[in-house]
C-alpha cells in the first residue's frame, strides 16, 4: 500500500451508519399507495399432469382482488441455452407458472392478489388444484435406472448435461502401472444459501414513463430485465429494475426466479403495485437449492508420493428445471474444468453429468462445485499420504505448483499465487500454538484431537472469453461503469455490479478516491438500477472487485485526465505537468498554482466557452473491462482443529486457521469479513446443512426446526493471514475474495474430523458429517 493511498487500507465501512441505524430500504421496506400482495398456489405433489386448477372460489375470499393461472397471464417461458450438441446438453423451458405439469413440491401453479398479505395466505386455501399424479423421481439412482420415469419428455434417462472435456492419452496404463492408486466416493448434501432476507419483489406500472418497474433483491439487474421483458412481450426500454438494500444472495440471487416475474405480470395486468415476500417455508423447500452431487474419483500416485493422474465421474442433481442464465450445466462444468486445482496433475479424465429429478431446482452457491471437488480431491491425497507412509502436509508440497504462469492439464493459465507459501505458513501457525502436542496428550487421555488441512484455489474474475469457452449462449463477462463529477467536485460512479454485503460501496470509492486525489465522502456509487446503468452483469463468481472494480479504476482514469486537460490548458502546460491531489489539480513545478475541482467544474460546466476546441462540456467518463485470459486465481490453505466428543458425537471446532491471498486487498477488513462469512457457509455444509427428501419427493427441511443452520455457538474465531500476489490481469491488482472461505472449509473440516477418527479405522468421505454418524465411528472403536 502506498501512503497515503485509500486501497489496502480497513476504511470503515460506508453501508454501515445506514443499515446499523435502521435506515436500510430493503424491499419488504417498500410500500405503495394501493399496493397489493402476493403469494402462490403450489404445487403439492412432486410429481403429476394437472387435471384442473379452479379459482373461482379463491376469487370470493374476502380482500381477494384477482387469481391468475399461467393462462390467464399469457407468460412466456424462461429458457437457458448452452450452445453444445444434443449429444451433450438437454434445454429444458421454465414456465413462469406450471401450465400442464408439475416437477417439484412447491412448483408456482398460480398467483393470487389480495389487499394485503392475510387475505392472500386466506386466498391459497380456497384453490382447487386436481392432478394425475406421476412416479416422482428423487434421487440420482432413480433418475438414471433403466426405464426411469422421464421428469422431462426430451431429457433421456433424465439426463440434460453429459460431457467429457478431457481424456489424456494412455491415462488406461498410467493407472495400471501406478505404486499407489486411491479412491474417493463422496456425496454432498443439498443446500439452501439461506440468504437472511428471503427474495421479494415490488412491481407497479409507472404510467408516466409507460414503464413497468420492478424492484426486487437480485444479483442480476439487468438480466431480470431481460426475461421479464420478453415473458411480458414488452420492449426492455418498458421495463426498469432496481435493486434496494439487500440482504445477501450467495448465488441463490444470481439467476432469474419465477415468482418475480409472476408478480410483476400481475402488476402489469391490474396496473396496481403488488408485492411478493417469500416466506422462509417456501425459501427452505420451493426456491433454488444447491450443492447434491456425486464423485466417484481415483487418483494414481508415484512411489515419491507425486501425482500421476486424476479419473473423476462427477453427478450434480439439479432438480427439475435448468436456470437462467447458467443452465444446468454449471455445476458440472465447473466440477469438470477446474478439479486439478493447485496441483500438478499431468493426466486427467473426467465426465460430468447433470440430472434432472423431482426436487426444487439448483441455482450457483457460493463456490459452485469447488467446495465439493476440493473435498474429494484433497481426501485423495490424505489418503495416499497415508498409504505412502508420508506426512499429509508434505504430499502437498511436493504437488502444488510453484512455477508461474502454469498451464494446466485441464488448458487453464494459472497466473502467479502463493500456494507452496500459504501451505507453509499455515502449517506454521497450526504448529506454533501448539496444537500437535495438545493432540498427543489429548489421545493419552482418551479425547479424540483431529488437524486437517486443505489447500485450494479460487478462480476469479471470468470475463467473456472464460464464460464462451464453456459454449453459453448468453456469455457474461465485461463490465461498464460511469464516473461523473458535478459542479461541487462530488462525483457519483455506476457500477454494473451489485452488492448484497460485499461493501461495493465502500470498495468501489476507494479505487475512485484514489486515482482522482479526492476525499472518499465526496464520492457515491450507484449500483442496482437499469435505466441509470448502462448495462451489467451484476455480481458473482467474486467478479465485482476484478472485473466491476477495474472498470470503475479505468473510468475514474479517463475522467482524472480530462481533469489534467482542462487545468492544463488554463496555464498553458503539457497535461503530463499536472498532477490530482487533494481535491485540486496543481502544477508539478509550482504547487503552489492550484485549480480545484470546483474551480474546473465551473469551467466545464458553466463557462464552457473557455474549454479548448478539442475537449467537450462536462466531466464525466465511461469504460469497459473485460478479462481475456482464463481469470485470475486467489489461493488459501486452512487448516483445522477439531476435537470429536464420544458421549455425543459432536464436532467441536477448537482453531481455524486461514492464509489467504486474493491479490491486492482493496479493503483487507473487508476480505476478512469474506473469509469469515464464507468460512461459516462451508462448515455449515460441512457439519449441518441438508435437505432431503422422502419417497414420494416431499421435502423434509421445511423450517429452522428441521433444517440445522449453525450459530456463533458452533462458528470458530477465525485467524486470518494476508499474503499479497498482485494480479497482472485486473487494474487494481485484486483478485476475488467472495469464495474462498466456503471452498476450503469443507475438506479441511472433513480432514481433521478424519485425523481424529484414526483410531477408529472408519474414514469418512460424505457431508454433512452428522453427530450419528460420528457417535457411531467412536463408540465402535470403544466396543471394540
Amino acid at each position: 500500500m502506498k501512503e497515503g493511498k485509500l486501497v489496502g487500507r480497513s476504511v470503515a465501512r460506508r453501508e454501515d451508519p445506514r443499515l446499523l441505524s435502521g435506515r436500510g430500504r430493503f424491499v419488504d421496506d417498500i410500500a405503495l399507495p394501493g399496493m397489493l400482495h402476493a403469494q402462490f398456489v403450489r404445487s403439492t405433489v412432486a410429481h403429476g399432469e394437472i387435471a384442473s386448477v379452479d379459482l373461482s372460489a379463491v376469487r370470493h375470499v374476502p380482500g381477494v382482488v384477482a387469481a391468475f393461472t399461467a393462462d390467464d397471464l399469457e407468460l412466456g417461458d424462461i429458457t437457458a441455452q448452452l450452445g453444445r450438441p444434443l449429444s451433450e446438453y438437454v434445454p429444458t423451458a421454465m414456465p413462469v407458472l406450471a401450465r400442464d405439469k408439475v416437477r417439484y413440491v412447491g412448483e408456482p401453479v398460480a398467483i393470487v392478489v389480495a389487499r394485503d398479505a392475510y387475505a392472500a395466505e386466506d386466498g391459497l386455501e380456497a384453490a382447487k388444484v386436481s392432478y394425475t399424479t406421476l412416479p416422482p423421481v428423487t434421487s440420482e439412482e432413480a433418475a438414471l435406472a433403466p426405464g426411469a420415469p422421464l421428469v422431462h419428455d426430451e431429457a433421456a434417462r433424465n439426463t440434460l448435461v453429459d460431457v467429457s472435456l478431457f481424456a489424456t492419452d494412455g491415462i488406461d496404463e498410467i493407472f495400471a502401472s501406478a505404486p499407489c492408486v486411491v479412491h474417493v466416493e463422496s456425496r454432498t448434501g443439498r443446500q439452501n444459501a439461506l440468504p437472511l432476507e428471503t427474495r421479494g419483489v415490488v412491481a407497479h406500472w409507472d404510467d408516466r414513463e409507460e414503464q413497468l418497474v420492478v424492484q426486487t433483491c437480485t444479483q442480476v439487474p439487468h438480466q431480470v430485465r431481460t426475461v421479464a421483458s420478453r415473458s411480458l412481450r414488452l420492449d426492455e426500454r418498458a421495463v426498469r429494475v432496481v435493486v434496494p438494500d439487500m440482504g445477501g444472495g450467495f448465488g441463490q440471487k444470481c439467476v432469474v426466479g419465477r415468482e418475480e416475474i409472476a408478480a410483476a405480470a400481475a402488476a402489469l395486468r391490474l396496473r396496481r403495485p403488488v408485492k411478493w415476500i417469500e416466506d422462509r417455508k417456501d425459501a427452505l423447500s420451493a426456491s433454488f437449492l444447491a450443492r447434491e452431487q456425486h464423485y466417484q474419483v481415483r487418483a494414481a500416485f508415484g512411489a515419491d508420493g507425486r501425482i500421476l493422474g486424476l479419473d473423476a465421474d462427477v453427478v450434480c442433481d439439479m432438480g427439475a428445471y435448468s436456470c437462467y442464465p447458467f443452465t444446468a450445466g454449471i455445476e458440472p462444468l465447473m466440477a469438470s474444468a477446474e478439479m486439478p486445482g493447485v496441483y500438478k496433475v499431468p493426466a486427467y479424465r473426467v465426465r460430468g453429468r447433470a440430472i434432472t429429478t423431482n426436487k426444487a431446482p439448483t441455482a450457483p452457491y457460493r463456490g459452485v462445485s469447488r467446495p465439493q471437488y476440493v473435498m474429494v480431491v484433497e481426501r485423495l491425497f490424505e489418503r495416499a499420504a497415508r498409504e505412502l507412509g508420508l506426512d499429509p502436509v508434505e504430499i502437498r508440497r511436493r504437488n502444488v505448483i510453484t512455477d508461474f504462469p502454469y498451464t494446466g492439464v485441464n488448458h487453464i493459465t494459472y497466473d502467479p499465487g502463493s500456494y507452496l507459501e500459504s501451505l507453509n505458513l499455515c502449517e506454521r501457525l497450526v504448529q506454533d500454538e501448539g496444537w500437535y502436542e495438545k493432540q498427543a496428550a489429548a489421545a493419552a487421555e482418551g479425547r479424540h484431537l483431529g488437524i486437517g488441512y486443505a489447500c485450494f484455489s479460487e478462480r476469479t474474475g471470468y470475463g467473456s472469453t472464460a464464460f464462451a469457452q464453456r459454449k453459453m449462449q448468453v456469455v457474461p463477462g465485461f463490465d461498464i461503469s460511469e464516473v461523473r463529477m458535478d459542479t461541487s467536485g462530488a462525483v457519483t460512479v455506476t457500477t454494473g455490479t451489485m452488492s448484497h454485503g460485499q461493501s461495493h460501496e465502500t470498495t468501489m470509492a476507494q479505487i475512485v478516491a484514489d486515482e482522482l486525489g479526492l476525499d472518499i465522502a465526496k464520492v457515491r456509487l450507484h449500483q442496482g438500477d437499469t435505466d441509470r446503468i448502462t448495462y451489467g452483469w451484476g455480481t458473482f463468481a467474486s467478479r465485482s472487485i476484478t472485473v466491476g472494480g477495474s472498470a470503475v479504476r479505468l473510468a475514474a482514469a479517463k475522467l482524472g485526465d480530462k481533469l489534467r486537460a482542462i487545468a492544463a490548458a488554463r496555464w498553458g502546460i503539457d497535461a503530463d505537468e499536472v498532477e490530482l491531489t487533494d481535491g485540486a489539480a496543481r502544477r508539478r513545478d509550482d504547487t503552489s498554482e492550484v485549480l480545484t475541482y470546483e474551480d474546473i467544474a465551473d469551467i466545464a460546466y458553466l463557462r464552457a466557452h473557455l474549454l479548448p476546441k478539442d475537449i467537450e462540456p462536462g466531466l464525466a467518463a465511461t469504460a469497459t473491462f473485460d478479462v481475456f485470459t482464463d481469470g485470475t486465481f486467489s489461493n488459501a490453505t486452512h487448516g483445522v482443529v477439531v476435537e470429536l466428543h464420544q458421549g455425543t458425537g459432536q464436532v467441536e471446532i477448537l482453531r481455524y486457521v486461514c492464509v489467504e491471498d486474493c491479490g491486492v486487498a482493496i479493503n483487507p477488513q473487508v476480505v476478512e469479513g469474506q473469509c469469515r462469512g464464507g468460512i461459516a457457509q462451508g462448515i455449515a455444509g460441512a457439519l449441518f446443512e441438508q435437505v432431503t427428501y422422502d419417497d414420494m419427493g416431499e421435502p423434509s427441511a421445511t423450517s429452522f426446526m428441521d433444517y440445522k443452520v449453525p450459530t456463533a455457538h458452533e462458528i470458530p474465531d477465525v485467524l486470518i493471514h494476508h499474503l499479497e500476489t498482485p494480479s497482472a490481469f485486473t487494474e487494481t491488482g485484486a483478485k476475488g475474495a467472495g469464495e474462498g472461505g466456503t471452498i476450503g472449509a469443507p475438506a479441511a473440516v472433513l480432514n481433521a474430523v478424519n485425523d481424529a477418527l484414526r483410531p477408529t479405522g472408519v474414514e469418512l468421505d460424505h457431508t454433512p458429517v452428522t453427530p450419528e454418524t460420528v457417535h457411531r465411528a467412536l463408540n465402535l472403536e470403544a466396543a471394540s
